[in-house]
């Protein structure tokens, strides 16, 4: 039997249980999930022979270590933060490890040590990143084979709500950790080239600086800068590129909405409230308006923001039920970022039945024989229901197939690696086809950078 430890039961992990779950008898895998809860691994192990759920904090290191070194590979679904006391117990015991979450330079400080140990050190290899990278790369290698030179590439993904459960103004619900969502695009300014220029996009602009797409006949959507698009034209292959830009798909209005939170401060993840558990929500949104012993919260806010009463994005605010009077915070020492968090929780959780989707589009421009072509690639990936959702599935999936392949010797390159090789990006991105997840590629005038590209 292999041993693999997934440590992390979160809202990701459905998928990947069950993609292992039903390969276990075939490929002998015995699965440990460990979590500081076991309520959530037991509900997907459901009495499964091959697997069991265990209580692991993480920070308790001799716990930690003595399930490591039972393990064959280790899959680690923490916060990205959380990985790298794994890592070096990895190191330690010679345990490979598979991670969803962006190379930090800590996890890259490890890259020799796990060369010298022939250890397979898999990180961004859930969605995104991940699947983006890897649809990305196998594009980008057949074109330059075929000596094409490469102009553009420009990449979009976003989780968001299905049609048939897109039931609120915002259409938007939270598919993956909503901290994520409420801190996105902080820590600098967004950045990335267009035709050979520098562009930079503070924090305060990131929501009213955005483009419009269709993706595959899904609809119409926006997509909002990602924080730093130039690392990965080294890390592609594309460092003379003209053009270079990745984005977070969101339905159109959507970023017009958020920058009013922008704006007012709520978003601010850097300092506490005082008594913030005692504060009603209405309270919460008076903290960031200007004293009145007269106006109301609501025309204070209108009037700051200058939002007309008809507007769509008041009844958008509306719907939060941010003004509130008797709904509590009930978060002490609370951030902004947190306050609201909380407020949007309330909103935005995903219904028992409600069905999420992913949408991915990758732009590849190029010239060859002097003429200039344009290839869209994109899928399109609904949900099942609250718990195997498409963002479960995938960032489960890839985690997993890649995680079963080195544990049976089919990708052995050793080191701290992103899945940009043919070794590890064709054989997963063609089981990903054959589980639903598949690219559709169409040729398409080339039109540089995207003229639809909104400044405001």
């Amino acid at each position: 039997m292999k041993n693999i430890l997934i440590i992390g039961a979160g809202k990701s992990s459905a998928a990947l249980i069950k993609y292992l779950l039903d390969k276990s008898i075939e490929e002998k895998l015995q699965l440990t999930i460990g979590d500081i809860s076991t309520k959530n691994a037991e509900k997907l192990i459901n009495k499964h022979q091959n697997a069991n759920a265990i209580v692991l904090d993480v920070f308790n290191k001799t716990q930690r270590e003595t399930e490591i070194k039972k393990s064959d590979i280790v899959i680690s679904m923490l916060p990205a933060r959380f990985h790298i006391e794994v890592a070096k117990d990895c190191i330690t015991y010679k345990k490979h490890l598979v991670t969803a979450s962006y190379i930090s330079e800590e996890m890259r400080a490890l890259d020799t040590q796990a060369k010298e140990k022939g250890l397979v050190f898999m990180n961004e290899i859930g969605l995104d990143p991940g699947i983006d990278h890897m649809s990305a790369m196998q594009i980008i290698d057949r074109l330059k084979n075929t000596g094409a030179k490469m102009l553009l590439f420009e990449s979009f993904c976003g989780g968001i709500l299905a049609p048939e459960s897109d039931n609120n103004l915002w259409n938007y619900k939270f598919t993956w950790n909503p901290r994520n969502v409420v801190l996105a695009g902080q820590g600098g300014a967004a950045m990335f080239i267009q035709e050979g220029t520098y562009k930079y996009i503070p924090y305060h602009k990131l929501f009213r600086r955005t483009e419009f797409l269709k993706v595959n006949g899904s609809g119409d959507f926006e997509a909002y800068a990602n924080r730093d698009s130039l690392k990965y034209r080294n890390v592609y292959g594309l460092n003379d590129i003209p053009t270079m830009f990745r984005g977070t798909i969101r339905k159109v209005g959507f970023s017009r909405a958020w920058n009013i939170f922008v704006q007012l401060g709520m978003t601010d993840d850097s300092y506490t409230i005082n008594h913030s558990e005692k504060m009603s929500y209405r309270d919460f949104v008076n903290l960031f308006l200007s004293y009145s012993p007269s106006d109301s919260v609501e025309l204070k806010l209108r009037s700051y923001l200058k939002i007309d009463q008809d507007d769509l994005m008041w009844a958008k605010l509306v719907e939060l039920d941010l003004f509130n009077p008797t709904k509590k915070i009930g978060i002490q020492n609370a951030t902004p970022a947190q306050m609201l968090q909380k407020i949007l929780q309330d909103s935005w959780t995903l219904a028992e039945d409600d069905k999420d989707m992913i949408v991915m589009q990758h732009l590849f421009g190029y010239e060859i024989n002097g003429e200039k072509k344009q290839i869209e690639s994109s899928f399109v990936v609904k949900g099942e229901n609250q718990t195997y959702t498409a963002m479960a599935k995938t960032v489960g999936l890839p985690v997993a197939i890649a995680a079963l392949k080195i544990v049976k010797g089919e990708i052995r390159t050793p080191g701290v690696q992103l899945p940009i090789s043919k070794e590890v990006y064709e054989p997963i991105l063609k089981e990903l086809a054959e589980n639903g997840i598949a690219f559709k590629e169409k040729n398409t005038a080339y039109l540089g950078y995207n003229p639809n590209q909104v400044t405001l």
